[in-house]
């Protein structure tokens, strides 16, 4: 199994990036009306947010918000199969990239974060290619176990590494971090019991990581978010560099509501590109509402 799905994977990457967008559309429409239980959680998540004041026009957002999803499914591939160079050939433009060049000339570590908006593995795959030392990815493998080797590989090449989202992986980060390199997580990946706090999100309590608040805090670590934004109709992508909006605080549970609030503020740039059928707002067994 594990032979076919990677070549299935590199079959796909191998389609030029319009055609991607293309299947992506056609997927993404099937999966949303097909799956009844995908299009609730989508509607919910889209309607906590506010973003769209017209109920008239929620579900034919919810719809485009499904084929983006697809996208980045299927963009995928791209960044475990595809070259550093063609990676780079497919981003046009990077704003706030003074940032980024002013946090490697403090020569400490940094944290990058994106949420799961955009195209966040190709983009964390372009940024291995625009520091000077190893960045560590932290993720969460998959379920199915034919995957995860295909994942680790993938992922790990070049410029990057991977640490996988347990204690382990975690003092693989903190070295990484303390050695002055760069480390990438997803501050809205739901944490495991015991590892978060309640905070909101668009004004609803959602169970989220400290790990995030933790290391943005520490003194010898400079804290910035990127995106990855995808161009229509598969022209490429612009990366996107952010620092924090707000200076963070020595307390964890302000630091990790500051991060919520600022995934809230680029979700709500590229709405289209959230991904909305995440279950955001799962409490996992054992913790508490509070």
């Amino acid at each position: 199994m594990q032979y076919i799905i990677q070549f299935i994977f590199t079959l796909l990457a191998c389609l030029p990036l319009p055609i991607l967008n293309i299947l992506g559309n056609i997927l993404g429409t099937i999966l949303y009306l097909v799956s009844p239980r995908l299009r609730e959680r989508t509607i919910t998540n889209l309607g906590y947010s506010e973003i769209i004041s017209d109920c008239n026009k929620i579900n034919s957002f919810a719809r485009k918000i499904t084929q983006e999803t697809i996208k980045t499914s299927l963009e995928l591939t791209i960044a475990l199969t595809r070259s550093p160079e063609y990676i780079s050939s497919l981003f046009k433009n990077i704003e706030g990239q003074k940032y980024l060049q002013e946090a490697i000339h403090e020569h400490k570590g940094i944290l990058l974060m994106t949420p799961h908006l955009g195209s966040f593995d190709l983009a964390g795959r372009y940024l291995s290619e625009l520091t000077p030392f190893p960045i560590t990815g932290i993720f969460k493998p998959p379920k199915q176990a034919s995957l995860v080797p295909i994942m680790e590989h993938g992922r790990e090449r070049g410029n990057v590494k991977v640490a996988t989202a347990d204690q382990k992986g975690v003092r693989k980060a903190y070295k990484a971090l303390k050695n002055q390199e760069a480390v990438v997580l997803l501050p809205d990946q739901v944490p495991e019991t015991g590892e978060g706090i309640m905070a909101t999100f668009f004004n609803h309590p959602a169970y989220t990581m400290t790990l995030a608040a933790k290391l943005a805090g520490k003194s010898d670590i400079i804290p910035l978010f990127f995106i990855g934004e995808r161009l229509p109709k598969g022209k490429g992508f612009v990366l996107h560099i952010y620092p924090l909006e707000k200076p963070l605080t020595n307390d964890i549970r302000q630091n990790t509501q500051l991060i919520n609030n600022q995934i809230e503020t680029l979700v709500k740039q590229f709405p289209e590109q959230y991904l909305f059928s995440y279950n955001r707002y799962k409490i996992p067994a054992g913790c508490e509402n509070k």
